[in-house]
């Protein structure tokens, strides 16, 4: 626990102003003089929230009960060595060989109990030994620590949607499962087809694989949707799936349907016959009219309901119009399978809302997923895990942090605290790092006791202590997320834990 000042020093920083003491301005110029010091420090002060953060969810815990480790023993240990790689991404290098800038930091060596980290040949091997099974068991860790997350915020959503998307992965050497296919960014090149699922309503990641270049079939969409459950956090009751024409397939619906999930795809392969009376507005003046009719494509088993929307073509599109189809000499047309009984527009707006996807996408490709490490499609698929594992892990670092602010702030939190802290988990996770990751620390040994000290003119350590304080009082409790029991928890006896089970 990072030890405070004492009560004197303390009362007088508080006489001379809210961020610390009163300092005269220090004037910096090309000539102004530089030399070594003999403290240790370290610009990524946040870690140590990282580790109380882990500590308090048990991570640790969660990934020796899921992980399915290679054969070959690391002399780190596997936790480690995932650990590193994880650590890594979360300060925001995102290459294995990015561990040359690192090696010597005081704060990610002292974690590791190390004067320095391995070399970087020590990191490459042990991701060469990894394959798909141990990127699919990362799945289930990446799930368990979301499951405990939502517990330890207090979250039970009984509704979540899901929204599923594929991306483009430009590779430029001869890795294995490269494939040409779509990419509109770097015509004619080789790359990886990856699909990535997101939660809508807390924007984490909930599963996804890498796959090979080509354009994904009906089977894999429909196994995909199969596992779902498998993932789902305990308390969620209704899911609705939303996914672009790429996932619009019989096999996908009946997946959808015999799973007990909702779904609207967009619509790419067929123009149901909408009836010409049928069109409406919603509003007398607008331009868009909005149909519906029940369908039956070739080779499905049974007709299923089509929504679709209409625009004048001389009317400028608004919003998203990724899927403007069977254009005519009137109008441009958006179409798509649901199962949703609202209105046509209704369920066109709901399945607007995943637009949010593809800015989810393009942050975990700047965390490290354009990363291609090997030439071996089994040691990238499970690079591919862990970098999720590594944005989840942001993502729930954010959640608490948030979900910290407002309980400090109790028993009378203020609409500025709400907002404060609403921002902490809607902002970037660049921004994150600004905010609880880069601040400067010093870390100091006395007697053989190690401390972390940070600056008082640095205005973001207050909330950091604030929030590292929070950590300490939870971690303190036996298995908080526990405590109140607000759902059966689905991981916990795989990790050979009872719900009912009284911690001391």
């Amino acid at each position: 626990m990072v030890k405070r000042q004492d009560q004197g020093s303390a009362e007088r920083c508080k006489n001379q102003g809210e961020n610390g003491c009163q300092q005269k301005a220090s004037k910096i110029g090309p000539s102004t003089a530089y030399d070594y010091c003999r403290e240790r420090l370290s610009p990524f002060g946040g870690l140590v929230g990282l580790v109380k953060f882990l500590d308090l969810v048990k991570f640790k815990e969660i990934f020796e009960g899921f992980y399915k480790a290679p054969e070959r023993m690391p002399e780190m240990g596997h936790y480690n060595m995932v650990f590193g790689i994880l650590l890594l991404l979360f300060i925001g290098f995102t290459r294995v060989w990015h561990f040359l800038y690192i090696q010597f930091d005081s704060l990610v060596c002292g974690i590791f109990n190390r004067v320095k980290l391995p070399y970087v040949t020590t990191y490459w091997r042990y991701v060469d030994s990894l394959g798909i099974n141990q990127g699919m068991s990362l799945l289930m860790v990446t799930s368990a620590l979301r499951e405990r997350v939502w517990q330890l915020c207090g979250l039970s959503y009984q509704t979540i949607h899901i929204n599923i998307d594929t991306t483009v992965e430009t590779i430029y050497g001869s890795q294995h499962g490269g494939r040409k296919g779509h990419n509109p960014k770097n015509r004619g090149k080789k790359g990886f087809r990856p699909v990535l699922c997101f939660i809508e309503e807390t924007r984490e990641y909930f599963m996804g694989k890498l796959r090979k270049g080509e354009t994904i079939g009906g089977e894999e969409v429909s196994a995909l949707i199969r596992v779902f459950k498998k993932y789902l956090p305990g308390c969620v009751k209704k899911v609705i799936l939303r996914g672009d024409g790429e996932f619009i397939s019989w096999e996908a619906v009946k997946a959808a349907r015999e799973e007990g999930f909702h779904f609207i795809f967009g619509n790419k392969g067929c123009a149901p016959p909408f009836a010409p009376a049928g069109w409406y507005k919603v509003r007398k003046n607008d331009a868009v009219e909005y149909n519906e009719v029940m369908y039956q494509p070739a080779g499905w088993d049974y007709a299923c309901r089509f929504v679709s929307m209409r625009i004048p073509k001389d009317t400028p599109s608004e919003g998203n119009t990724q899927l403007e189809l069977l254009e005519d000499a009137n109008y441009k047309y958006r179409t798509f399978v649901t199962d949703l009984t609202q209105p046509a527009h209704t369920a066109i707006g709901e399945y607007d809302q995943r637009a949010d996807c593809e800015n989810l996408i393009g942050e975990a490709k700047r965390e490290g997923l354009e990363a291609i490490p090997s030439r071996k499609f089994g040691n990238n698929y499970a690079y591919f895990q862990i970098v999720m594992l590594g944005y989840n892990i942001w993502r729930s670092f954010k959640m608490l942090a948030a979900h910290g602010m407002r309980e400090t702030e109790r028993p009378e939190p203020t609409p500025e605290t709400a907002c404060k802290a609403q921002e902490i988990v809607d902002h970037t996770i660049r921004i994150g790092r600004l905010k609880l990751l880069f601040i400067a620390a010093k870390v100091a040994t006395h007697s053989g006791t190690t401390e972390v000290k940070y600056s008082r003119h640095d205005s973001r350590v207050a909330g950091l202590f604030r929030f590292m304080e929070y950590l300490d009082k939870r971690r303190h409790q036996a298995r908080p997320w526990l405590g109140e029991k607000l759902w059966q928890c689905n991981h916990l006896p795989f990790l050979r834990i009872q719900q009912a089970e009284v911690f001391s």
